[in-house]
């Protein structure tokens, strides 16, 4: 059998001595980052809404309660926190699976600096910690009457598996057949105002007197189900996507000309000469926009229907034998005690369940040296790895 890694010797003892198991009786957790604490949970964990965030400011000597973004975790069995490069703290929750016992309190990333200038206030953000990565979210913006509703519609047909549309937020009332998580995310217009505020929308639009959006979480879900998320916004709000921390593919379908734009406006049928009026000033301003603003990193022209689809398709480097992206395989079990110490960039969690009829005894090694994304979103990138499993690849290593 080859060599064991460095970090199962002589180092995990360290790690365990210096205490990166923060459990304290309360359920609470206390991390020092430069002059402030961060304590994190307490005595009223499992009656709260979502994990708790308190700082003590060693400088002033007071006690700081911030503004909390993100998507909060709730609380569970108690947890543990680590240091992560002094800009995040990463909590492991006891009791939970893989969907749910890695979440990351960001203290100090470029997303908290920005929202403390926009807010005015001391900030930290949470994100859940996603196993593997994602595929970039494809935005394609057209004006209409291009056939970018089309195109996209052709998409879905021939790759079900591949690819998903993430569901809009709205504050207008649902019409009749409209069902709740389906065709929108209904809200209430405060609601919804208070979400912008907090930073967890990639775009939004105010449409007779109505607000529409895209929120984060709904881009992530596509994500979390293994697929890649199809957007399909206008020019503004790819504008606004363009400003996030979204990594996007973004498209811009134009027509040959507006003479022909033109045409096929008028072919549909559906507008009156004032709208259709309408509709071809706006996208003459959104051709010019898309064509020189230099938020679009690809140009279609729909001429001809099928080979646009055929340079679509191409564009995003599918062929038939495509299939979904594997989404994360779960690999963690559930675990009610745990010790966890950090080696360089790898978190050893030893967990064991006393709920079974025997005890049983689980090492997990988190490798943390590839994360990416993070609040308002998914903090993806996180590599889990069973003790089994590295004893498996030792035993395959030649002697």
């Amino acid at each position: 059998m080859g060599e064991a890694p460095a970090f199962f010797g002589d180092e995990l003892q360290k790690g365990y001595a210096n205490g990166f198991d923060l459990k304290s009786k309360g359920g609470e957790t206390s991390i020092v980052v430069g002059n402030r604490t961060y304590v994190i949970g307490g005595d009223c964990e499992e009656s709260a809404l979502s994990i708790g965030v308190r700082i003590f400011d060693k400088t002033s000597g007071e006690w700081i309660n911030p503004t909390v973004l993100g998507t909060q975790p709730k609380p569970g069995k108690g947890h543990s926190a680590v240091l992560m490069s002094g800009d995040r703290i990463l909590i492991i929750k006891s009791g939970s699976n893989s969907d749910d016992f890695a979440w990351f309190l960001e203290v100090d990333t470029q997303y908290v600096r920005q929202q403390k200038k926009i807010l005015g206030t001391e900030v930290v953000a949470w994100s859940r910690g996603v196993r593997g990565s994602a595929e970039k979210p494809v935005v394609i913006s057209g004006p209409s009457g291009v056939g970018k509703g089309t195109l996209i519609s052709m998409l879905m047909k021939e790759y079900p598996s591949l690819f998903g549309f993430s569901v809009s937020h709205t504050t207008r009332a649902p019409r009749a057949m409209e069902k709740d998580g389906v065709h929108y995310h209904f809200i209430e217009r405060s609601a919804m105002e208070k979400e912008i505020e907090d930073g967890k929308f990639l775009e939004f639009a105010s449409v007779h007197g109505n607000l529409y959006g895209t929120s984060v979480e709904a881009v992530e879900a596509v994500a979390d189900a293994g697929k890649i998320c199809i957007l399909d916004i206008d020019v503004q709000g790819a504008k606004s996507v363009r400003a996030t921390s979204l990594e996007a593919l973004f498209i811009f379908v134009c027509p040959p000309s507006m003479e022909e734009l033109e045409k096929r406006l008028r072919a549909r049928g559906t507008e009156t000469e004032e709208q259709v009026l309408k509709r071809l000033r706006n996208a003459k301003s959104e051709i010019e926009q898309g064509q020189s603003s230099g938020i679009f990193g690809h140009m279609l022209y729909n001429d001809n229907l099928e080979d646009c689809y055929k340079s679509l398709k191409e564009l995003l480097g599918l062929d038939e034998s495509m299939a979904a992206p594997k989404s994360s395989s779960k690999v963690v079990d559930l675990f009610i005690d745990h010790s966890v110490s950090k080696i360089d960039n790898k978190i050893i969690i030893n967990s064991t369940n006393p709920e079974l009829e025997k005890s049983s005894t689980n090492m997990i090694v988190l490798d943390v040296s590839s994360l990416k994304g993070g609040s308002p979103g998914r903090t993806r990138g996180l590599n889990i790895y069973t003790m089994d499993s590295i004893l498996d690849g030792w035993a395959g290593i030649p002697q």
